[in-house]
C-alpha cells in the first residue's frame, strides 16, 4: 500500500472534485492513520510543520474534510486520514448584506471560498470565553463544519446588529433569511454598545 502524503491526497482529491463538490458525507473508506497537516485558529493550514503556500491546494484539502465526533479528517473515496484543527477547520472572511432589518439576508465566505447564508441551515453560534467574556463567533458551512467568523468580519456583523425579544430575555443579534440571531444578552452589552 502506497504511504499516504499530501501530494497522494491532493491527486486523490483533485480526481474526486471534477464534477463538482465530493460527496465526503457518503464516503466512508478505511482509516489509514493520521497525517502531520494542522489548521490552525487563523485558517493557516500546515505539512510537516511547513505553511502550504498554495491557495489552490488548500482549497482543495478544505473540499475533502470531514468531521466525525471532534475528530477531523481528510477523505477520499479509498482513504480517510486524521488532521489536527486548533479550532474551527474554516475560517470566515467576509459575508455580504441584502436587505435591511428583519428582511436582511447575510452570506459569508471562507478563506476557501465556500459561501453559506446564515439561516436555518447554516446558523450563527457564539460561543464566550469564561473568563474573559471574549466571543467567538461561528457560522455553520457545510456536513457539521463550522467556520470561525474573523475579527473584521465580525465587527461588521455587529454594526448590523439589533435588539430583539429572543427565549424570554432581550438579546442583541442580527437576522439574516427571516430568522435572529443571538449573540449576547443585551443586558450584558457595555454601556457604551447597547
Amino acid at each position: 500500500m502506497t504511504k499516504t502524503t499530501a501530494d497522494t491526497l491532493a491527486a486523490a482529491a483533485k480526481a474526486a472534485t471534477k464534477k463538482g463538490p465530493p460527496p465526503v458525507h457518503l464516503w466512508n473508506p478505511p482509516f489509514c492513520g493520521d497525517i502531520d497537516m494542522r489548521i490552525t485558529r487563523d485558517g493557516a493550514w500546515y505539512y510537516l510543520g511547513t505553511p502550504i503556500g498554495r491557495p489552490a491546494l488548500v482549497k482543495l484539502f478544505s473540499q475533502i474534510l470531514k468531521r466525525e465526533g471532534d475528530a477531523y479528517f481528510l477523505v477520499t473515496p479509498v482513504e480517510k486520514v486524521g488532521i489536527t484543527v486548533d479550532d474551527a477547520p474554516l475560517l470566515a472572511v467576509d459575508f455580504d448584506a441584502t436587505g435591511e432589518g428583519r428582511d436582511q439576508t447575510l452570506t459569508f465566505t471562507t478563506k476557501t471560498e465556500d459561501t453559506a447564508t446564515l439561516g436555518p441551515d447554516h446558523p450563527l453560534r457564539v460561543e464566550r470565553d469564561p473568563s474573559t467574556g471574549e466571543p467567538s463567533p461561528y457560522v455553520l458551512v457545510r456536513s457539521n463544519l463550522w467556520a470561525l467568523i474573523d475579527r473584521k468580519t465580525f465587527y461588521r456583523l455587529v454594526d448590523l446588529g439589533s435588539h430583539h425579544a429572543y427565549d424570554g430575555q432581550d438579546w442583541f443579534g442580527v437576522w439574516s433569511s427571516g430568522q435572529f440571531f443571538p449573540v449576547i444578552p443585551s443586558s450584558e452589552l457595555p454601556a457604551d454598545l447597547s
